[in-house]
């Protein structure tokens, strides 16, 4: 009897050390490994300036012109080419806020072309006055394009009687919903200047048209009125005259009309915007 109860307190013990191993594997095993699986994450893309159409007359820019015309050389550095300082944009740019124009501060011509684009509603009738500027941001390009507004200058460059093609440019011309123009000069106190030859660009900016928008590089902010029409008169006019004898073959162009608008209309406060670019464009 006592071997017997001998041998089952050697089995007993036997497999109590078993379990006892087994349960330490168990518990000392190393954890298996986790698979980590890759997150996949999108590429960042830097962000681009806008861009905007050809310019289809880079042979009138400022700097094609000083190439071509000869005449014009002399002014190749002048100061009126070049955008002016950053304080003085924001003098000028608070100047117009407090005659009551609405002013949109980019930053290139394709913001430019962009913007431009936003403040024409769809449906209405556009016309434009000629505008280096107006090309060198692609816009006149793209109105000959098809557009969600009425062109109202190609419909009057279709018609080839002067006669009839100037009372288009009095009527329809003058009294669209949105003429788009530049100047020859904005003021550092908020004043707008500038300057033609019919007085159809005058007309329209004047009264005719519903809105006017005007589209400007910062290289035509100056001190004062006085200022603006030496701007005018000096510089303006002969880069005129020189795209004038590359397109229509006359000896110069002529200052025949000259406007400043202190500020906004009491009636129609809303009806100017000037769009304003930190670049050196048009003349």
């Amino acid at each position: 009897m006592p071997s017997i109860l001998k041998h089952i307190k050697n089995l007993v013990r036997s497999n109590s050390k078993k379990n006892s191993t087994k349960d330490m594997a168990t518990t000392t095993a190393p954890a298996p490994k986790h698979t980590v699986v890759p997150v996949a994450t999108k590429p960042i893309v830097a962000s681009k300036t806008p861009s905007h159409p050809e310019n289809t007359h880079a042979n009138h820019t400022f700097a094609a012109l000083i190439k071509s015309d000869a005449q014009l050389a002399s002014l190749a550095d002048h100061r009126y080419t070049k955008p002016v300082s950053a304080d003085r944009v924001h003098t000028a740019k608070a100047g117009l806020e407090a005659n009551g124009f609405k002013v949109h501060l980019v930053n290139s011509r394709g913001e430019a072309f962009e913007t431009l684009k936003s403040l024409i509603p769809a449906g209405v009738s556009v016309n434009n006055a000629h505008s280096t500027t107006l090309e060198e941001i692609g816009f006149i390009t793209y109105l000959k394009g098809e557009t969600p507004w009425n062109n109202v200058h190609a419909t009057i460059l279709a018609e080839k009687d002067m006669a009839k093609q100037s009372e288009l440019r009095r009527t329809i011309g003058s009294t669209v919903d949105y003429y788009l123009t530049s100047m020859s000069a904005i003021t550092e106190d908020g004043k707008l200047a500038h300057a033609d030859l019919s007085g159809s660009k005058v007309g329209g900016v004047a009264f005719g048209a519903g809105n006017v928008i005007v589209i400007a590089g910062t290289n035509k902010i100056v001190k004062d009125e006085d200022e603006a029409w030496t701007r005018t008169h000096e510089f303006a006019l002969a880069a005129e005259s020189a795209r004038s004898r590359d397109a229509y073959g006359v000896p110069a162009s002529a200052i025949i009309n000259y406007e400043v608008i202190r500020q906004a209309n009491p009636f129609n406060p809303d009806r100017i915007q000037v769009v304003l670019i930190n670049d050196a464009l048009g003349f």
